[in-house]
């Protein structure tokens, strides 16, 4: 009875018209709601993030030191000087005898004149045979033969234990220069006073102090004499009658093409009664003579 009631109420015309008023007032919401999200709802959602409790991982990095480190000063490489080579010293001449031991040697492309106990490029000359001259370094000795244009000088090195260094002649006391003799003119010679001929023999580098002299090539780089390039005013040389840029082609008829023949001469000079110098100025060749008393 009462669901009949129930039934006939909704079904009746009253009923139906209570219905339909819900129906269009719930559309009427909608359309309104509809209009509202057009004009100012906007067009894309909005997503709310969730809140959390969760802290945020991370890691500490230390980017900068809290002190600035010193700058490195990096240390200047010590350059170690090279003290040579025996191989860069050529032995072009030499004159060795039981008291004296006197050679010249080619190191760079210049000549020096050495004598015991001289050294070149830390090379110490001790003494010397026929074809060779002995140095010393460090305590070892070189033995350099006598350079050849054909065959090219060669060196022996030996280690020295104990070998105690030879000691150096005394040599004489000498006169001052003063008390030493002199260049004479006599006219068509000149007069050498054999005790300035035996000081400078004895003291071959009062030479080069006094007289300049250098090598004179070919157009086959060989030795045709040897070239004056200084004379100091007031010295015995200046004396001699020799002048700057004379060419010296010949002494007593040896010619002067070589070391060994300068050396000869000079070995032998202590003999000679008489010199004979064959030099050349400009373009003419002229005869110097001279008397050893």
């Amino acid at each position: 009875m009462r669901k009949d009631g129930i039934m006939k109420r909704l079904f009746s015309p009253q009923g139906f018209k209570n219905i339909l008023a819900i129906f269009v007032l719930l559309l009427l919401v909608k359309t309104l709601w509809f209009v509202v999200e057009i004009l100012f709802l906007p067009t894309s959602g909005v997503t709310q993030g969730l809140k959390s409790d969760a802290k945020s991982l991370y890691y500490r990095v230390k980017l900068t030191p809290n002190k600035i480190a010193a700058p490195r000063v990096e240390k200047p490489k010590v350059v170690l000087k090279n003290d040579g080579d025996m191989k860069d010293i050529k032995l072009l001449a030499l004159y060795n005898d039981s008291k004296v031991t006197i050679v010249t040697v080619m190191y760079k492309k210049k000549t020096k004149v050495l004598s015991r106990g001289d050294n070149i490029n830390g090379f110490v000359l001790e003494n010397g045979g026929i074809d060779f001259a002995n140095f010393s370094k460090n305590a070892k000795i070189y033995k350099v033969s006598l350079y050849s244009p054909k065959g090219k000088s060669k060196s022996s090195i030996s280690q020295v234990e104990s070998t105690p260094r030879e000691p150096k002649p005394k040599q004489s006391v000498e006169k001052p220069k003063n008390e030493l003799g002199d260049v004479r003119d006599a006219g068509d010679h000149k007069i050498i006073d054999r005790s300035l001929l035996d000081h400078y023999a004895k003291n071959m580098k009062e030479i080069y102090k006094d007289i300049g002299i250098g090598e004179v090539k070919n157009d086959d780089n060989g030795l045709e004499g040897f070239r004056i390039t200084f004379v100091r005013k007031s010295s015995p040389f200046a004396k001699l009658g020799v002048e700057r840029n004379d060419v010296i082609k010949s002494i007593n008829g040896q010619a002067i093409t070589s070391y060994n023949a300068a050396f000869g001469v000079y070995k032998n000079i202590k003999n000679v009664e008489n010199l004979t110098l064959v030099v050349k100025r400009g373009n003419e060749e002229m005869e110097l003579e001279y008397e050893i008393e």
